[in-house]
């Protein structure tokens, strides 16, 4: 299949409209290994794979048997005077529901098995379509959808978070690593792999060609003013209807010039995260029995209690987070909020890439919650030491989502749109 690349079986102009600058550009011919960035923003537009098919198939596969003998084998055990317990993976969700925190059980389980299972089928789905030379059914609504599920998948967070819990446990008990840990570790960097093998340029052009570009699009110019737009998950530039409603030709995802009332689902998302984040660094994230002594920890708790144990990297971990990681999104996102009405391409370059730092940190806050359903499911030994969850690890959750969502509804397009001069607006801010 390498022979045989998109650029290969086609004489048509393939046209790409960035996603973060909406910049418009033609493709020039890849060959594995080579990967084309906009020469605005720097946004990699595409990016060729030896062997696409069966390189994302064969990681795909690799991952999924991993996912199976970690869900199917001890996670971590613990002993402490005598009295132990050992937890499955599917255990760190499960024991939530018995404390009241049905939310937070629902997050842990789908961000660290059913969406990466759901992704995991979808790629070898379409993969093994592929190469058999004839599509699956609803293969372009499984390749649009993995677009939209690779943000939610954290088995990598997921591991941070075990190696946090099983620092702060070790001090306290004897801790032993099962046959799931280990396989839920190579599961995570199998992941990661099929996530990058994924060459979805050369995916969409097997799954549907390339449809003919645009009469009248000129690269190197921006897309909206010539009334053009880039679909997110194929990248195929389309031409708006000015009737109303534009679906891709190639994919049949819904299309805009600019994302609905982004700066206005970005603020009130902002403002639903900054409300949360009062509770969840009040109140106690889990409180922890021990000889009978019942003590509530809070996030900044936490992070002093590990300081004192002379943890001071894992301390760091946490800290960062929890509190730097969220603060610094909030405030990162308002400024761009703020300020991007007055961007210009002087700036727009450094402002793009603060928005790509906070939408990619932002997942990373997930750390402890999965710190909080670790040690929940572990710590079960009665009075003598046991865990349990505070409110704030709900609160903390939706913070993290919230922050997510925020930063999933800004338009960075937004960033490079050039205001109109003074002079043509009225003192009400209409331009004439």
């Amino acid at each position: 299949m390498d022979q045989y690349p998109p650029e290969a079986r086609t004489s048509r102009r393939r046209l790409r409209a960035c996603h973060e600058c909406d910049w418009l550009v033609a493709l020039p011919p890849l060959r594995g290994g080579q990967k084309a960035d906009c020469p605005r923003c720097g946004h990699t537009l595409a990016k060729r794979h030896h062997r696409p098919a069966q390189r994302s198939m064969a990681l795909a596969i690799s991952a999924l048997i991993a996912l199976m003998l970690a869900a199917s084998f001890p996670f971590v055990s613990f002993n402490v005077g005598g009295i132990g317990n050992n937890i499955e993976l599917s255990q760190t969700a499960t024991t939530l529901i018995g404390f009241h925190q049905p939310l937070v059980a629902i997050a842990v389980i789908l961000t660290i098995l059913v969406l990466p299972a759901v992704y995991l089928l979808g790629v070898i789905w379409l993969q093994f379509g592929l190469l058999r030379g004839e599509p699956l059914p609803s293969s372009r609504t499984i390749a649009r959808s993995l677009s939209h599920l690779h943000p939610w998948m954290m088995a990598d967070v997921f591991i941070i978070g075990a190696l946090v819990s099983l620092i702060k446990v070790a001090g306290m008990a004897q801790i032993e690593l099962g046959v799931s840990f280990w396989a839920f570790c190579a599961f995570a960097i199998l992941l990661l792999s099929t996530t990058q093998s994924l060459d979805s340029d050369w995916m969409w052009f097997s799954l549907s060609v390339e449809p003919l570009a645009p009469e009248g699009a000129r690269s190197g110019q921006t897309a909206a003013p010539q009334g053009l737009t880039g679909c997110p998950p194929c990248g195929l530039a389309n031409r708006l209807s000015p009737q109303g409603k534009t679906h891709c030709r190639r994919c049949d995802e819904r299309l805009h010039t600019r994302m609905p009332h982004s700066l206005q689902r970005t603020w009130a998302l902002l403002a639903a995260a900054t409300v949360m984040y009062v509770p969840a660094n009040l109140y106690p994230i889990m409180t922890t029995t021990s000889l009978g002594h019942t003590t509530p920890s809070t996030i900044i708790g936490g992070v002093v209690e590990l300081i004192q144990m002379g943890s001071w990297p894992v301390a760091a971990v946490i800290f960062t987070a929890s509190v730097i990681v969220p603060v610094g999104k909030l405030v990162a996102l308002a400024w761009l909020c703020l300020v991007v009405k007055r961007s210009d391409e002087l700036n727009a370059g450094t402002r793009t890439r603060l928005y790509r730092l906070t939408e990619f940190i932002g997942r990373w806050s997930m750390v402890d919650v999965f710190v909080v359903a670790i040690l929940v499911a572990l710590i079960r030994a009665g009075s003598l030491m046991s865990i349990t969850p505070g409110p704030a690890a709900l609160a903390f959750g939706s913070v993290v989502v919230l922050t997510m969502l925020a930063a999933m509804t800004f338009d960075p397009r937004l960033i490079w749109d050039t205001p109109p001069p003074r002079e043509t607006r009225d003192p009400q801010g209409i331009s004439e």
